[in-house]
């Protein structure tokens, strides 16, 4: 199980740099539009107004797509083998998924006419009443079904790598050969898609309740909700669970609900991103959307952890210092530009659980107090960019100058609590290893797939090999065969065992290659 929402975590995390980027260029389209920042000078320019339309008009069609974009994700991440196969199903599922959902409404007279606001209430229902009955449903790629957002791609994506996994080999007698192995996946997803619809038709207003009842709870816990979130989103990030927290705020009903423009919308990024599209967004509903987003971050990603790098590099062995001066300097840049802040935390999660919980509170403090001084920054990265286009940029009522002066005592905090921390307790961050601990010199980039291979006990013990954005994800079988010792000259910043046959090992923004080394290698050696 543990493995199984380790490998869910990772997959949900597919749409994000979709769309965030989507994200970026709403708030340049925003920031041409705010007349804060250029008075009324590009009002009436023909293709200024041109381009912010278009990027409106692409960003809408982007966020539409999101509940197919996770379960194409889902299915990608979750299949074992011929990942495109199953991706390519998911999407028959999904479409197929939905229209049996909308026929069993059909039978009850349930569609798009009869649940709007004017029908209901032609029909004797009141405003609101009727507001909140035509929200239970929606329209998903031009079919009429149950509003279940996300939740309706990643039950699809799920079900669609459980039936691709189970018969993407399957071999049938010879006079069916042709529908053998893969062509027999979305046979199989044709079959009983319809089984699962018809299960969430009844199911669905339950969970929907549910999930609705969460969200109230966390609205009901105002500015401490944030603070809990905010504690938990750090706090989680060694087990990988808080990518799974991170979606189901930003996209779903738990990160809160807005009618904007009379449609509603639901998540806390998906929220933000409309009122960005709209011509005179609500700051006041705005601000209890990005309580959940990237202004909570910026005072520790921007500040804090470099802040705290710093400290890690003051308290380094005077002989080790240019030895650790390049790696904390790349990891410090990193979380200041980009907000991945990975290569920072496992430089000091595990030796430290003192640190670690320092470093959750405050993360849980910085979400609370934005929220009481009602900063309003949004999007999903959290790095200088986003403080830049989504705070000083749109002008003084995102209140960014707040958020820069928390982040300016996050600075300074970090870096004395750090320094007095790695002295007193004798902390082993990076240029404080012990000299049988400490390595002569990296493994050269030519090299690094048969260290990293070495290291994780060799081609026999490799399943299968993926990463995430940071961390090297590695099904083995036998994870007590993996040596730290020996990863760590490969670039290696820390080790995590899930169970005995999951781990993960972080590279940071080093990732990438790591993962591609190390597939070269397994292949060079079968």
């Amino acid at each position: 199980m543990r493995t199984f929402v380790q490998k869910l975590g990772k997959s949900l995390m597919g749409p994000l740099s979709i769309i965030v980027a989507a994200g970026l260029l709403l708030g340049l389209a925003s920031t041409l539009q705010n007349p804060n920042v250029f008075g009324n000078a590009l009002a009436h320019v023909g293709f200024v107004n041109d381009f912010v339309s278009l990027v409106n008009a692409l960003a809408s069609g982007l966020f539409s797509l999101l509940p197919v974009l996770f379960c194409m994700s889902v299915a990608q991440g979750m299949a074992k083998e011929d990942r495109d196969v199953a991706a390519f199903s998911s999407v028959i599922g999904f479409v197929l998924f939905h229209i049996t959902i909308r026929f069993f409404l059909q039978l009850n007279g349930i569609t798009a006419e009869t649940t709007s606001v004017e029908y209901l209430t032609s029909q004797g229902m009141d405003v609101l009443t009727a507001t909140q009955t035509n929200a239970a449903y929606d329209t998903v790629l031009g079919i009429f079904t149950y509003r279940m957002s996300i939740f309706g791609g990643i039950i699809v994506g799920l079900w669609s790598s459980l039936i691709h996994n189970r018969f993407h080999e399957t071999q049938l007698p010879t006079a069916f050969s042709f529908f053998s192995g893969k062509r027999f996946v979305p046979i199989m997803i044709v079959v009983t898609i319809p089984l699962v619809a018809i299960a969430m038709y009844f199911i669905w207003p339950l969970f929907n309740m549910v999930i609705n009842g969460f969200g109230n709870l966390l609205a009901a816990a105002g500015a401490f909700g944030t603070f809990i979130y905010g504690f938990l989103e750090r706090l989680l990030i060694p087990t990988g669970l808080h990518h799974i927290l991170n979606q189901l705020i930003r996209f779903t009903p738990i990160g809160g609900t807005a009618m904007i423009d009379g449609e509603q919308v639901s998540g806390a990024l998906n929220i933000f991103n409309q009122l960005l599209m709209s011509s005179n967004p609500d700051m006041d509903t705005m601000r209890e959307a990005t309580r959940f987003l990237t202004q909570g971050t910026h005072p520790f990603m921007v500040f804090g952890l470099p802040a705290a790098c710093f400290a890690m590099y003051k308290t380094a062995y005077p002989q080790n210092r240019q030895k650790v001066k390049g790696i904390l300097l790349a990891a410090g840049l990193t979380s200041f530009l980009t907000g991945i802040t990975e290569p920072i935390e496992f430089a000091f999660f595990f030796i430290s659980p003192l640190l670690w919980l320092f470093h959750a509170v405050m993360a849980g403090l910085s979400f609370f107090i934005n929220t009481l001084l009602g900063v309003c920054i949004g999007n999903a990265g959290g790095g200088l960019v986003d403080l830049m286009l989504f705070g000083v940029l749109r002008g003084p009522e995102t209140k960014w100058y707040i958020n820069v002066a928390i982040g300016l005592v996050y600075a300074v905090t970090y870096f004395l609590v750090f320094r007095w921390a790695i002295v007193k307790f004798n902390i082993k961050t990076p240029g404080r290893e012990d000299e049988s601990d400490q390595v002569s010199q990296s493994v050269e980039v030519t090299e690094l797939g048969a260290a990293i291979l070495s290291a994780i006990g060799g081609t026999d013990n490799v399943v299968e090999i993926d990463n995430c954005i940071s961390r090297l994800r590695l099904i083995l079988k036998d994870t007590s065969l993996v040596d730290e010792a020996a990863l760590k000259p490969t670039g290696a910043l820390g080790l995590i065992r899930i169970n005995e046959t999951a781990c993960q090992i972080v590279y940071g923004s080093k990732v990438e290659k790591a993962a591609a080394e190390l597939k070269r290698a397994v292949k060079s050696h079968t």
